[in-house]
């Protein structure tokens, strides 16, 4: 039986990769299986993921076209078969040998839904840094959380981390929710992790760091800040409102948009009117604030 499915993308990662499939094939748990979709690479990711699996049958891999993360997510999930999901980046490593039993037994003795813990962050030069908020810094561990409370708690702490590679995700739960990842968008774990979270009511909160997280120059996250990341953070806030017109979901769109707009006075001065029509065309300038606005168009 497969405890848990390692679901992971990969796009361009060959210096990372070998390091964050040694950190999962070294893990104490060994009922695991790995499923690793590389999304068009044009280096040698291929290469070294078919070294891989003659090393260890517990790799099933896929190739297609580059489609983006979350089209390779979501095909891998239609292939998972593990009690448990975990969504890895291909360019991050597991923090111990023993991350994933120790999440897993955490899990299945409090029947969860979703497990959510922390992460240490470091550079390509392995150099580590403090994260300055935990996603369990104002949670307790061994406490049931419904999705809506969480959620607030997080918003109401300003230390809500949508990414869903810090959540283990019980798959029968997942398959129920119906829910996938939406095509063609970077920050496509806002939309999911959101509607993931207010599906769920059996949350649990696990007080340890079983991730390292790598942040590197040609990653999303370290990408300069363009009119595409507004974009798909709009098509975020459209495709949560078509989700639900509840309280939390308002309250969600201005924690966010709000910090959107501020760090959007980084993008090309040529874009931001249409940025800012579609804005104000969806109704969306009332969750933003006048000092985000002024400093989207002022600086």
């Amino acid at each position: 039986m497969v405890k848990v499915s390692i679901i992971l993308p990969i796009y361009n990662v060959a210096p990372y990769l070998e390091e964050a499939l040694d950190s999962i094939l070294h893990q104490t748990l060994k009922e695991i299986e790995i499923i690793a979709v590389n999304d068009g690479s044009t280096d040698n990711s291929q290469e070294i993921i078919e070294k891989y699996q003659q090393k260890d049958e517990r790799i099933i891999a896929f190739q297609q076209e580059n489609q983006g993360q979350s089209v390779a997510r979501n095909l891998a999930l239609q292939h998972a078969s593990g009690e448990y999901i975990y969504m890895m980046d291909s360019d991050d490593v597991l923090s111990s040998s023993d991350a994933l039993q120790t999440c897993y037994d955490y899990a299945k003795k409090n029947e969860a839904e979703i497990v959510f813990f922390d992460r240490e962050q470091f550079t390509e030069d392995h150099i580590s840094f403090t994260v300055r908020v935990h996603s369990t810094q104002y949670a307790e561990e061994n406490r049931k959380y419904e999705g809506e409370e969480l959620l607030n708690k997080w918003l109401d702490t300003s230390s809500y981390n949508c990414v869903v590679w810090l959540l283990l995700i019980n798959r029968q739960h997942l398959a129920g929710t119906g829910l996938s990842f939406y095509p063609g968008i970077i920050h496509e774990d806002e939309l999911f992790t959101t509607e993931l979270i207010l599906n769920s009511s059996a949350i649990y909160c696990l007080k340890q760091s079983f991730v390292r997280h790598r942040i590197r120059s040609m990653s999303t996250v370290g990408r300069k800040f363009t009119r595409r990341n507004m974009d798909c953070y709009l098509t975020v806030a459209d495709e949560l409102l078509r989700f639900s017109r509840k309280p939390i979901i308002h309250k969600f769109l201005r924690y966010t948009l709000s910090k959107v707009f501020y760090t959007g006075h980084l993008i090309l001065y040529k874009d931001k009117p249409a940025i800012f029509w579609r804005a104000m065309k969806s109704g969306y300038l009332k969750y933003i604030g006048l000092k985000s606005l002024l400093k989207f168009f002022l600086r």
